[in-house]
């Protein structure tokens, strides 16, 4: 599993709020290889109020905002596109945009959509093409929808076949899902954690 993350690649959820779409984005997430996702809240309880995305959620971390600004201002420093996803005049049909690139998606909140201040600081606005008569897909769906058209391309491109996490970050994760209980008292007690042989058992010093 984590020689399939994708540290370069993930979604901002600006003020999506309820429940299960929570859920539902968290595993998408996952299910592509994302291991940090971002979230703009006015609420400060998002994280604990997603019980249905136990099983996905201890694989990604959520980083939780209460200001697109600072969102953006983190992910341009690391060279990232920032794609919005909305149904607006002159949207890209979201095929038609390059994934293998340093990737931030951001989706917007169930009613409200994408916030004026997250469009306005967006590379560009994506769309997911409707034929029928709704507008839009659910915003869990639509997530879904565009992040497995990013899974594909860097399929193609061979990105899932190396190892894009850098090494330290690789083994500290390895660690942490080796040893749950273990890593969150050592992390508690601020001492480092041991390494680990190949085998993934731990080197006794």
């Amino acid at each position: 599993m984590l020689l399939h993350r994708q540290p370069d690649l993930t979604v901002v959820m600006d003020n999506v709020n309820k429940a299960h779409n929570l859920s539902a984005i968290i595993r998408s997430c996952d299910g592509v290889g994302i291991c940090e996702i971002h979230a703009v809240s006015y609420r400060k309880t998002i994280y604990t109020e997603q019980n249905a995305a136990a099983g996905a959620s201890k694989w990604s971390t959520l980083n939780l905002y209460d200001d697109i600004d600072l969102v953006y201002s983190k992910l341009s420093k690391l060279g990232m596109q920032i794609l919005v996803a909305t149904n607006c005049e002159g949207c890209v049909d979201f095929r038609n945009i390059d994934f293998t690139i340093p990737t931030a998606l951001v989706v917007g909140a169930e009613w409200d959509g994408i916030s004026k201040k997250a469009i306005k600081g967006a590379a560009h606005a994506i769309t997911v093409p409707m034929l029928g008569m709704i507008e839009s897909l659910n915003v869990s769906v639509a997530t879904a929808v565009i992040l497995f058209e990013a899974q594909r391309q860097r399929s193609q491109k061979g990105m899932y076949n190396v190892a894009q996490l850098e090494q330290e970050c690789f083994q500290r994760m390895l660690f942490e899902f080796s040893y749950p209980k273990l890593s969150r008292d050592l992390k508690q007690k601020g001492e480092p954690y041991p390494k680990l042989d190949e085998h993934g058992g731990i080197i006794i010093q």
